[in-house]
């Protein structure tokens, strides 16, 4: 069973009326995605929303509930990014784990989405029909969808990155990863460039932020403070403790 599990992206608390909801996927596909995702607005906003995208090594698949021809697929690298979403907004999505996306004609951004899906996915089909569900109504339909990419194999569980991601709080060094997957520090160098477009030495840098943010407690995968402020101000532009003050993941 994969123990990773990203946090949620930044959400500023001043913005207390945008909802982001998050539901774990039917068991018979927890191995190749995270979680469902729905983040809108209630009313329109005063200004307009920032949302501070952490690095999590996963790809997520966008639909733009409002005006359904928007979409597409988005990941990040190792540092964050700030989406402007504007004062009114409607977004639903499918976060698959690292890894698992294996369609490499399919464009993915790694910014905000803000223009007409030109891939070959049926992803404005599935927006349209989903548009005026509830959010609980529309998970069945995009499970079908996520059905219909493991059997056209544009998903796959990947077994490699899947060992990895299962025993991830046991992972302290790029040694430690490649042992785990059982392959050579030179062998995992090219399987995870290849498979998820990083370095092990950048993979184990958002693991262990991800682990940081989840469990609160750095003294987990860094040596001491200074090296967790550090590394977190790389990758999330500001310090622990000021991130966590403005926003909530």
């Amino acid at each position: 069973m994969i123990e990773y599990d990203p946090v949620k992206d930044g959400m500023d608390k001043v913005f207390d009326t945008v909802k982001y909801t998050i539901t774990k996927p039917p068991e018979f596909l927890s191995a190749y995605v995270h979680s469902f995702w729905e983040l809108k607005t209630g009313d329109t906003l005063a200004e307009d929303f920032i949302l501070h995208a952490v690095p999590d090594a996963c790809t997520n698949i966008m639909l733009n509930q409002m005006d359904t021809t928007i979409a597409g697929l988005t990941a990040l690298r190792t540092r964050f990014t700030q989406l402007n979403l504007g004062k009114s907004f409607y977004f639903v999505g499918i976060q698959l784990h690292p890894g698992v996306w294996q369609d490499k004609e399919e464009p993915i951004f790694d910014s905000y989405i803000g223009r007409t899906y030109q891939g070959n996915l049926p992803l404005i089909k599935l927006s349209r029909e989903i548009k005026d569900l509830d959010f609980a109504d529309k998970i069945p339909l995009m499970s079908v969808f996520v059905n219909d990419l493991v059997d056209s194999h544009k998903i796959k569980v990947n077994p490699i990155i899947s060992q990895i991601l299962t025993n991830c709080d046991s992972i302290f060094t790029v040694t430690d990863m490649a042992e785990i997957a059982s392959l050579s520090a030179r062998q995992l160098q090219r399987r995870l460039k290849q498979d998820i477009g990083l370095t092990p030495h950048d993979f184990l840098k958002i693991l262990r932020l991800q682990s940081a943010l989840r469990e609160h407690d750095f003294l987990m995968h860094y040596t001491d403070q200074a090296h967790y402020i550090k590394e977190f101000r790389k990758m999330m532009g500001d310090s622990p403790n000021r991130f966590h003050k403005k926003y909530d993941v």
